[in-house]
């Protein structure tokens, strides 16, 4: 068990793994420990035990922790030799342990005890003593097969989360209660927008047509931001022959997750990837200097083979429809394309409210692992020092990390935080000068001489379906009225409003308005419950008033207020509000 990061609250999640272990082995002294890493925002332990845990054990266990944290106990380092340590592991029967303390390769190995009470193979960095842990709380119990094969025994993973303070974890905690009723799954089947089927398969979601409006809205926008600048759009087959794929490199890449297809004469792939596709369009053309750069726009869905587990929601799929993009061009003109893609990215998730607090990752390779990509060292110094120099030139609050590229190339991640603070990778820009060297790609110079095309991939909203996902979320469902499935709901009071009623329908509809009367036999509150249920931006209740006066008391789902107004003044309001795709105004 190990942790790179020496920071003090990563040193803190880390020990209160080991106290969380202590815990476990005094509970159930047969236990056997696996592994008890950190993770984002706390800690985990995978252990093996003579019964299946219960939410209420949670409970004790942090008892027991913080019975140890107040005892104050240090943290002690020391090593053994390597068969001294193996031959101690055996003896306090942790099989776990022995398996890994037989693999390592070194002379001597790490262990942490807590005075007499409890010792560990662990590789460390940790607190001085127990007492200096912060604020912490066991979340949930989950299965996890050891060493995360499938043929292995299945273990308990007990998860944890640690702050420095409670008024983080507090404030962490609430955070969760909030994600929880943002669920972008419990609210896709609230508000009917996608649903799945075991028939069509796992992570294969399948949109209703509430769901398929908010796609279809989110592609045309980004194609609005796409048409004026140059781009055209292209289609490609959603298979290709396994040949191209060896080429690009994505076989290699990603192996058993790729669909196979067989045919009567020829086997072939679910596309991974539209990149090599696009390639192979731009090959078959004889393009000039005169014509650079080549920009293609084409959301397409991609297929990969993820384990069924690890699926869910919009978030997690096999199929991905990515608002995909790549740019042809010369060396002089990375900077203004890289440019226009950052100010189409910026626009964009302004519109969505998320860029308060972005960042943006330059995502480089592993120096100690170049195996892992393709390309000479020239080709990704060049790559490397582009994005950087982007970076400086945009004023991009942006990080350097290490071992975060795609195989082909550098990139940069851009990263948004949502209504409640959590973070999510969507956009990235990559720089690739291998794939254009890989198939062989060309333009006619000033020269009349071959010159190779550096290829820049794109995308925006990252994949459609995992961004609806959180969109979902981060809207809680109550969408902004341009992107609202249903965006007026006419509510009127009697039968004799009926008429009035559908007179403002079909001139909404004429408008461009998605709009829907509620004329049930049912009791006014219980529509107007209804309507705010469904999370409809505007509800429009048609009484003898509003017949009279020929107007609307419209209610704002957003800010709560009922304001009456003539219909043609509804009209010309909502048909702005969607143009200008606004932000709710929140009460």
């Amino acid at each position: 068990m190990s942790t790179k990061n020496d920071s003090k609250i990563e040193r803190m999640r880390h020990s209160s793994a080991h106290v969380l272990a202590m815990a476990v082995m005094e509970m159930f002294p047969e236990a056997k420990l696996a592994i008890g890493p950190t993770v984002e925002n706390g800690f985990y332990y995978d252990v093996d035990l003579p019964r299946t845990l219960i939410p209420e054990d949670l409970a004790l266990l942090e008892e027991k922790m913080k019975k140890y944290i107040k005892m104050d106990l240090s943290f002690e380092h020391y090593f053994e030799p390597k068969a001294k340590a193996i031959e101690f592991l055996k003896k306090i029967k942790q099989d776990y342990k022995v398996e890994m303390a037989e693999e390592l390769d070194v002379p001597e190995i790490s262990f942490y005890k807590n005075g007499s009470v409890f010792v560990d193979m662990c590789e460390g960095p940790h607190l001085e003593s127990t007492k200096q842990i912060g604020a912490f709380k066991l979340t949930k119990i989950a299965g996890a097969y050891w060493r995360g094969d499938e043929k292995n025994k299945m273990l308990q993973r007990i998860y944890g989360v640690c702050f420095e303070t409670k008024k983080e974890l507090d404030a962490y905690l609430h955070q969760q209660e909030e994600a929880k009723k943002r669920d972008h799954r419990l609210l896709g089947q609230q508000l009917k927008l996608f649903t799945s089927s075991p028939l069509v398969g796992a992570g294969l979601p399948l949109l209703q047509p509430n769901g398929a409006i908010i796609r279809r809205e989110l592609e045309e926008y980004l194609w609005q931001l796409h048409k004026d600048r140059g781009y055209v759009r292209v289609w490609t087959p959603h298979i290709a022959k396994y040949e191209l794929y060896v080429t690009s490199g994505h076989a290699e890449k990603f192996g058993d997750e790729l669909f196979s297809v067989k045919g009567k004469e020829e086997d072939f792939i679910l596309k991974p990837m539209n990149c090599p596709h696009h390639m192979q369009i731009f090959a078959d053309n004889q393009f000039s200097y005169r014509d650079m750069p080549i920009r293609y726009f084409e959301p397409a869905t991609v297929y990969r083979d993820e384990k069924s587990g690890q699926l869910g929601g919009l978030t997690r799929v096999r199929s991905i429809t990515q608002d995909d993009g790549h740019l042809f061009c010369r060396t002089s003109q990375m900077g203004e394309e890289f440019k226009t893609i950052i100010s189409i990215i910026k626009e964009f998730y302004t519109t969505m409210g998320m860029m308060d607090q972005y960042w943006v990752r330059l995502s480089l390779r592993d120096p100690e692992h170049k195996e892992k990509y393709l390309g000479t060292d020239e080709v990704w110094n060049t790559a490397e020092g582009s994005l950087k120099d982007l970076c400086e030139a945009e004023k991009l609050p942006y990080k350097s990390v290490e071992g975060e590229a795609a195989f082909y190339g550098p990139k940069l991640d851009f990263m948004f935080k949502d209504a409640i603070g959590r973070e999510w990778q969507l956009a990235t820009i990559q720089c690739d000068f291998n794939l254009p060297i890989r198939f062989d790609l060309s333009f006619t110079n000033e020269a009349g001489e071959k010159e190779r095309p550096v290829v820049i991939h794109r995308a925006i909203s990252g994949a459609l379906e995992r961004f609806m996902g959180v969109m979902i979320e981060h809207f809680a469902g109550a969408f902004p009225t341009w992107l609202a499935p249903l965006q007026v709901q006419i509510i009127p009071i009697a039968e004799t409003h009926h008429d009035f009623a559908k007179k403002i329908t079909e001139d909404l509809r004429k408008a461009g308005i998605r709009v829907h009367i509620d004329d049930r036999n049912e009791s006014l509150g219980k529509r107007i419950r209804e309507a705010e249920v469904q999370k409809i931006p505007y509800m429009l209740v048609i009484g003898d008033k509003e017949v009279e006066k020929d107007s609307v008391a419209a209610r704002n789902l957003h800010t709560k207020k009922q304001e009456v107004m003539t219909v043609t003044e509804f009209q010309k309001m909502i048909v702005e509000e969607v143009k200008d795709r606004a932000l709710p105004k929140i009460a």
